[in-house]
């Protein structure tokens, strides 16, 4: 494949460029939001309904139900389950603040286990250790970059254990896992007894705002978490529980509805872009097993289908190099610089350096690289010869 000369400056690449998609799909985002506007239904409306049934049957699940952001439907989730006052729940250390705030949030305490070393979801091996000695109610495993935790491990510690299992899918809508709970394959939201998605505009499938669904195939736990949406009603102005306000936007489902006909196509784009910089990388001559050799690009299980929410490498100097990029125009983000059990607001959980070895290490070497559907072929080059450039000169 041809390579830049070293002289050329390097062309500057985004991130993320969201004004790409709009221009693809503005006349019928437009019309979907006239379309509110004119019924002047603007929360909980039709279009919310109708969202939900599609996500719904997208997911292969019985019911989804949208909310107000992914924070909130992590905590529905949970509480939707029961999981409170006196529970614990099993999650990861390497992660968005969100997947433990949520947990503190519905009541419960957050127990940690360490990460697995090529995937950087949460690690069965540790969880099965942990879980020798502590009792939880849940186990939140995080579907991190795009790619489903390994959840048949996960729900066979589930099942062993008496805990419920929550998919924190945030990041992974549209990602497929291979054997869990009977399934040959299913889709991310239909593997534990409750998922959490996120809409947030970087997302996959991204609302024009905050925007979240919780899915599961329990009608029990999704008719309670609607009503802990709305302040705990099941009547109105009559509140059976002390719920939260998370109702689901009606122009944020319209646009959510417009956008989930393109999530396949999106991902699969996805997939191929990845591709394309791993090919590159390696023609390049910039790939090691370790960080010690050279940069370490993404791993895929066999049993998952990736989304690649970010396209995420291992890189030595990483601090280094993503300065050199950002000189030159080149987008790139760190997710994430800090383990959660080492945030300042966490120190009550008597965490320490030290602990999570697997995720401190990740936290000093994670690079997310600009991915979307509409990056174009010449901008991954730029990429990957930035980064050439950094190490070989």
């Amino acid at each position: 494949m041809p390579q830049l000369d070293h002289r050329t400056k390097l062309l500057p690449v985004p991130m993320f460029d969201f004004g790409r998609e709009f221009a693809a799909i503005r006349e019928p985002v437009m019309a979907a939001i006239e379309a509110v506007c004119a019924s002047q239904r603007f929360i909980l409306g039709p279009e919310v309904e109708r969202f939900e049934r599609a996500a719904a049957v997208f997911c292969g699940v019985e019911s989804a139900i949208g909310c107000a952001s992914g924070t909130d439907a992590l905590w529905l989730a949970l509480a939707a389950l029961g999981i409170g006052s006196g529970d614990s729940v099993l999650t990861t250390p390497f992660s968005f603040f969100a997947t433990l705030s949520a947990v503190l949030r519905a009541g419960a305490k957050p127990l940690l286990a360490d990460i697995d070393e090529q995937t950087f979801n949460l690690s069965p091996e540790t969880s099965a250790k942990l879980l020798q000695t502590e009792r939880v109610a849940a186990i939140l495993p995080v579907h991190l970059y795009g790619q489903c935790a390994d959840m048949s491990a996960f729900t066979g510690l589930a099942s062993t254990h008496g805990a419920k299992l929550v998919e924190d899918a945030a990041q992974a809508f549209g990602a497929r896992w291979n054997g869990a709970r009977g399934h040959t394959v299913a889709r991310a939201g239909a593997l534990g007894d409750a998922a959490a998605f996120s809409f947030y505009p970087t997302k996959n499938l991204a609302a024009f705002g905050d925007a979240g669904m919780v899915t599961t195939g329990d009608s029990t736990v999704a008719e309670r978490a609607r009503m802990l949406r709305a302040h705990g009603m099941r009547t109105r102005y009559f509140h059976d529980e002390v719920g939260w306000n998370s109702r689901l936007d009606t122009i944020q489902a319209a646009v959510l509805e417009v956008k989930l006909t393109r999530v396949d196509a999106g991902n699969a784009r996805r997939r191929e872009l990845a591709a394309s910089y791993d090919r590159r990388f390696r023609a390049a001559g910039l790939v090691g097993k370790t960080t010690a050799e050279g940069i370490v690009l993404p791993f895929t299980d066999a049993r998952a289908e990736h989304v690649f929410h970010q396209y995420v490498i291992r890189a030595p100097r990483r601090d280094e190099l993503r300065a050199f990029l950002t000189a030159n125009g080149i987008g790139s983000e760190i997710y994430y610089p800090l383990p959660l059990h080492l945030q300042t607001s966490l120190k009550f959980l008597g965490y320490k350096l030290g602990d999570f070895p697997v995720a401190e290490r990740a936290a000093n070497e994670v690079l997310a690289l600009p991915i979307f559907p509409e990056l174009r072929e010449e901008e991954i080059e730029s990429v990957v010869e930035g980064v050439r450039r950094f190490y070989q000169g």
